[in-house]
């Protein structure tokens, strides 16, 4: 069993920076992949980016390919989000998952309860 808890969510303005933190408690976190989704208001979840359970990898969706780098601290048992140039389309609810790494988000077993990102215009 792993325990997500997500923070380091806000109201920013367009172009600034965030970074959102998913502290992991539990067993083994260091064997799972951790992804992270969003979802914003009347839209489907969306996967935003993954890393390896190593660390030696990450992807990202298309649309913030560039401005969000994700990191882990498997010691710490936490993974980060850095989102840059953060749009008024980044505005969701975002979660972190443990699970496989991929992005989809049915392979993955624990989720975080969210924290929320709201960009400005």
């Amino acid at each position: 069993q792993v325990h997500l808890v997500e923070s380091g969510g806000g109201l920013v303005q367009a172009g600034e920076s965030l970074t959102l933190s998913c502290v992991a408690s539990g067993r083994n976190f260091s064997n799972y992949g951790m992804g992270w989704f969003r979802q914003a208001p009347e839209k489907a979840r969306e996967f935003v980016g993954a890393i390896t359970s190593s660390g030696d990898s990450t992807y990202f969706a298309d649309s913030v390919k560039g401005r969000f780098a994700i990191s882990r601290d498997n010691a710490e048992n936490t993974v980060y989000l850095q989102m840059d140039s953060l749009k008024p389309d980044d505005t969701a609810v975002y979660y972190c998952a443990a699970g496989a790494g991929s992005r989809w988000w049915v392979e993955y077993d624990y989720w975080g309860q969210g924290t929320q990102v709201t960009v400005s215009s």
